[in-house]
């Protein structure tokens, strides 16, 4: 057996409904939607709508729309390379973005002049500096704020009501990537201060690869990064006007779909609230674990169930290989987030990170605690 502490990139196992959800699908239905009306591409479509439905319930947003995408990053391209950013224009990050918002901006920026800011964060607190931020944004007023609600290095969640409250004020477009937060933090994303909200299905959420998107306001209308076939308004050249059509392009991955609708049910019926203490319950155990080695420094273990740490005498990536030879499943190095290795002090070599899930067990936690013992005791001879 694996113990997986790698949930973070993604949650694993699933819950088993997913895995027959997606079967099923297969077997019984495995048409495409809005290329037919017989009765599986009905069933189909149905699928997709409530999928829609139940991740807006899960979100308490249900006037906004969904868009999926095959993945949080397809999403971020779109959003920030569709919504008109401009030569000069001040666009703030926090300072744990993935390269999957970072790389893009850096993209804009070899054509366009961008003007990037790093949010007022507390380092000896570790916590965003609030009226820090709203002296940054006083003095050079917010076009764009792109925000990861939680670092996947380290779990720092970031306020994000507040910083998307002040910002808007200034007029901003607000981005919010809940990859690594969607329904394992209660967010209200009903607030008008919120512009667009990116989800990836296959982390928090519970549900496969292969599925993601964002959740935006009625009126959004970023310029499309794919152009193509929707499967309405097949004689306009252009593409419909209409949410989500507009860029939900060719062939919709709904095997993945019905994947995530199974673990939105399951959310449902498990009960968030006891999915939350599952998961927060092996976050604490996990630490407590980690802290009891003295070689082992944890670099931050923030409020989600993401903990970073370095070892005495070994590398990140030798650590990695080690645990790895003891079915151990962790990530090391830079977790495509070099910028929040700089603001932790890690850069270049990185951490390692472990990540738990609901479906941590006992025996993973037995495994862990005996190869660490085993590191600790392997570094003593030396």
């Amino acid at each position: 057996m694996t113990a997986y502490f790698d949930n973070a990139a993604t949650t694993f196992p699933k819950p088993e409904c997913v895995y027959r959800a997606m079967d099923t699908f297969n077997r019984e239905c495995g048409v495409n939607v809005g290329r037919g009306q017989y009765r599986l591409a009905s069933r189909a479509a149905d699928l997709v709508e409530e999928t829609r439905e139940l991740l807006l319930d899960l979100n308490h947003c249900p006037a906004k729309q969904v868009v999926f995408m095959p993945s949080a990053t397809t999403a971020l391209n779109v959003i920030l390379r569709g919504i008109g950013i401009s030569d000069g224009w001040n666009v703030y990050v926090s300072p744990f973005e993935h390269n999957a918002v970072m790389r893009v901006l850096h993209h804009i920026g070899k054509t366009i002049r961008i003007n990037l800011h790093v949010l007022a964060f507390d380092k000896i607190a570790f916590t965003y500096d609030l009226p820090g931020i709203h002296e940054q944004f006083a003095q050079q007023k917010p076009h764009v704020v792109v925000v990861s609600h939680a670092s996947n290095v380290c779990g720092v969640v970031a306020p994000i009501h507040a910083i998307c409250a002040a910002s808007k004020k200034y007029g901003a477009v607000n981005v919010i990537d809940m990859a690594q937060t969607m329904g394992l933090v209660d967010t209200d994303l009903s607030v008008e201060t919120i512009d667009y909200t990116v989800f990836a299905g296959h982390k928090t959420l519970y549900g496969p690869l292969g599925i993601g998107g964002f959740i935006c306001k009625a009126d959004a209308r970023p310029k499309p990064l794919v152009y193509g076939g929707t499967g309405v308004d097949s004689a306009n050249p252009d593409l419909p006007d209409t949410l989500p059509e507009r860029y939900e392009i060719g062939s919709l991955n709904i095997a993945a779909v019905a994947g995530l609708n199974a673990a939105l049910k399951w959310w449902r019926d498990t009960g968030a609230a006891a999915v939350r203490t599952r998961e927060s319950s092996n976050h604490a155990r996990l630490l407590d674990v980690l802290v009891c080695f003295r070689n082992v420094r944890v670099v931050l273990g923030g409020s989600i169930g993401v903990v970073s740490c370095v070892f005495e005498d070994y590398t990140p990536d030798e650590i990695g290989r080690i645990l790895a030879e003891r079915d151990i499943a962790v990530r090391t190095g830079l977790h495509c987030a070099p910028d929040a290795h700089r603001s932790l002090g890690t850069f270049p070599v990185g951490t390692v990170r472990l990540s738990v899930g609901a479906f941590n067990t006992d025996a993973d936690f037995v495994m862990l605690e005996a190869a660490l013992e085993v590191i600790e005791e392997e570094a003593c001879l030396y």
